[in-house]
């Protein structure tokens, strides 16, 4: 980061909301309207469709329509995004709201971490492709090894590592060094952008059309995983911080649909 040692490094997390939701009061966060294009509706906050942005396409890239402004639109030493209903918490407290990344919490840090991720989720017993390709549909994540081996070939030997794990970064979440962001927002978006050309999203079901978001949770890993592999991140500027969910999420209804995904074949058509 390259900043005066003797300035506080500034921090602008966006919060990534469809709906008026209760927010952290840390002034480093920014709720922000995501899919506001074509709303009447006014929640109260920034929206998505100001300033240089993609917010028609939220129906399809969900929160990714939010770090798309963040990109082009703030500015700032470290940029990240969180959800309404899932942040980041260094220390956990029994009030979830007490628990919520504070600036004083992650200062110190800043200046020596460059990327911060969300503690990674494991799935166990399937690869991050077999989970994928149980829950939506494998040809997403083919066509984007295809738009990767052409536009990016130095990639593709983390991408197909990365697809063999049990594990990884998830939910879009992160918040990294401005100048970290424009290289993966703009490295990101060209493969999101030409992958979309070969994909009819007509023959699929509103919920599965989302798939840029989906896509995007798991090539950050592949991102991320050549940037440590050719050294141009050393692991120590990396740091996991465990997450929080701000909604009591359904494990039976989200158990019940897993199982239904891997033995039946039933893809997902919610979220949990």
């Amino acid at each position: 980061m390259s900043a005066d040692k003797n300035k506080i490094p500034s921090v602008k997390i966006i919060i990534a909301t469809h709906k008026e939701f209760r927010m952290p009061a840390d002034p480093m966060y920014i709720p922000l309207h995501v899919g506001a294009s074509g709303k009447s509706i006014d929640l109260g906050y920034v929206k998505d469709n100001t300033g240089e942005n993609i917010s028609e396409l939220n129906n399809y890239f969900c929160e990714l329509t939010g770090l798309y402004w963040a990109w082009k639109n703030l500015d700032a030493n470290y940029i990240g995004l969180v959800h309404y209903r899932r942040h980041f918490a260094l220390k956990k407290h029994k009030d979830s709201w007490e628990s919520i990344l504070t600036y004083k919490q992650l200062n110190p840090y800043l200046g020596k971490i460059k990327v911060f991720t969300p503690s990674k989720r494991k799935y166990y017993i399937e690869s991050l492709y077999d989970h994928y390709a149980h829950t939506h549909y494998s040809a997403q994540l083919d066509e984007t090894r295809n738009v990767i081996l052409k536009k990016y070939p130095e990639y593709i030997e983390s991408f197909d590592r990365v697809l063999k794990r049990t594990y990884g970064y998830m939910f879009n979440m992160m918040i990294m060094e401005k100048n970290l962001l424009n290289e993966y927002c703009s490295w990101l978006f060209d493969i999101l952008f030409e992958v979309g050309k070969n994909i009819d999203t007509l023959k699929l079901s509103k919920y599965q059309r989302r798939y840029y978001g989906r896509i995007s949770e798991i090539i950050f890993n592949v991102w991320l995983d050549k940037k440590i592999v050719f050294s141009e991140l050393d692991q120590s500027e990396l740091l996991e911080i465990p997450y929080i969910h701000m909604e009591r999420i359904n494990w039976w209804k989200k158990g019940t649909a897993f199982l239904k995904a891997k033995f039946l074949g039933i893809k997902y058509e919610g979220s949990f």
